[in-house]
């Protein structure tokens, strides 16, 4: 079984990344083929300082080989060092319909929040189809806000089967962690950099603290129960937490006698120590200055291997 998902280098990982692709994803390693890139082509999207792309590029990087990724069973890589992506991306553009671009859900969000819309982010979900189809993959771990476009990538792989030739490309599965498919910011709304409400994944400890301590709450007081229902401070203690531990936490919100500061105190250690061993990990990878270019490199080289060979299969049934 082949897997394939990547990161788009936007800005610093936040808990929203990692638990809604990370973690899945460093739980597949040990599944089957795992194929993770850095969507640095998608990020051109809304990015256009090199110097900015280069370091968020970087930072992924560190950060996801910190949090567990093992270039020894996973094959890691920047998306623009393999160019098949592209090509494919272009021959699929000439038999994907333009209206089921016009219905995609992020072009229409993004759009609406005020972000300028360009022809890259228009034509988003045929680029994501590429980088899915160019591995032949068979699973695909996606947030509930992609499921989307995984859909569209199974019908234009469709659609080129029909055109084409049976077997010309494969269609692929997705799988999607309903637990924790909208990763909850410090606002309650779901974890986003566009929407300032994130937690990064190595934020320092003063910042940490801030950002907890300064969560929205309502004006219960201390002797009263807590209303449990969205609370921000009880979704982000779960993703941390043991249930013996959270359900213990939501039994003190429903009892009353214990003000939010405290609640918050609990999420801001159980936070902090969770990502402690990755913390000591990820000075280690800074430390070598090598280490990350040679792991990047190493997976290009991998990955191209493999792209190659659909590409060739695509290039002939198409008449190239």
């Amino acid at each position: 079984m082949r897997i394939l998902s990547g990161l788009q280098p936007t800005g610093r990982l936040h808990i929203g990344n990692y638990f809604g692709m990370m973690e899945p994803a460093l739980r597949l390693q040990d599944e089957g083929e795992a194929y993770y890139f850095i969507a640095d082509y998608h990020a051109l999207t809304s990015l256009h300082n090199a110097a900015e792309l280069r370091d968020n590029v970087r930072n992924l990087a560190i950060d996801f080989l910190a949090c567990g990724l093992d270039p020894n069973k996973a094959v890691f890589f920047k998306q623009s060092d393999v160019p098949e992506h592209t090509e494919l991306a272009w021959i699929l553009s000439t038999v994907t319909p333009m209206p089921m671009l016009e219905n995609c859900h992020s072009y229409k969000d993004k759009t609406a929040r005020g972000m300028v819309p360009n022809a890259g982010l228009f034509t988003y979900p045929v680029l994501m189809t590429a980088d899915i189809l160019i591995y032949d993959s068979d699973l695909v771990p996606v947030g509930k806000d992609q499921k989307q476009h995984l859909e569209v990538a199974r019908d234009i792989a469709t659609k080129m089967n029909l055109t084409f030739g049976e077997g010309t490309l494969k269609i692929p599965t997705a799988r999607i962690r309903e637990e924790t498919a909208v990763v909850p910011g410090l606002d309650g709304q779901k974890m986003s950099k566009s929407y300032g409400n994130t937690i990064a994944l190595f934020e320092d400890e003063k910042a940490l603290k801030k950002k907890i301590m300064g969560i929205p709450t309502d004006s219960t007081p201390v002797e009263s129960p807590k209303p449990t229902e969205n609370s921000a401070i009880l979704n982000l203690y779960r993703l941390f937490a043991s249930d013996a531990e959270y359900n213990a936490m939501v039994g003190d919100f429903q009892k009353g006698g214990i003000g939010y500061g405290d609640f918050k105190k609990r999420l801001l250690e159980k936070t902090w120590s969770f990502f402690a061993a990755a913390r000591e990990k990820r000075e280690k990878i800074v430390a070598d200055k090598n280490y990350v270019d040679d792991v990047l490199r190493a997976g290009a080289a991998k990955a191209r291997a493999v792209a190659r060979q659909t590409m060739d299969r695509v290039r002939a049934a198409v008449g190239l």
